[in-house]
């Protein structure tokens, strides 16, 4: 901006704002835990589909659109409980059910992965030998 003699700059005016990309915040560190709302759409798909049902049958004994429920199993949006138990309902299944499923599913993500990473451990003679001392 050229410099007028009666004109000065006004604090924390748009000149000094930060470029549009630094004030966005950077992108959460992922820590290899599976989101809840990703692991429950993936199961809700792959009962969905182990019925042979697709996006508008089920979404529509559950109430919600079939976008909805499309970015559900996608893990995009977190269903509230009320969600989530009209989802079950519609699979037949009980909240309860669900998310003991879900629960269990976790439960075998982190058991893989755990052995995956382990078997890059064990591989590593210093990091045993540290161990066995």
């Amino acid at each position: 901006m050229a410099q007028h003699p009666r004109l000065h700059a006004i604090p924390g005016g748009r000149d000094e704002r930060p470029a549009p990309d630094a004030a966005r915040p950077a992108p959460p560190q992922q820590t290899g835990e599976p989101l809840w709302r990703e692991a429950l759409g993936r199961r809700l798909r792959t009962l969905r589909t182990e019925q042979g049902e697709t996006l508008v049958e089920t979404a529509g004994r559950a109430g919600v659109s079939p976008q909805y429920l499309s970015e559900v199993e996608r893990g995009r949006k977190d269903p509230s409980s009320e969600m989530i138990a009209a989802l079950a309902g519609a699979l037949g299944l009980t909240l309860i059910g669900l998310t003991e499923q879900v629960v269990r599913d976790l439960h075998q993500q982190r058991r893989t992965a755990f052995t995956t990473s382990g078997a890059r451990r064990r591989t590593s003679g210093p990091t045993m030998y540290a161990l066995a001392a």
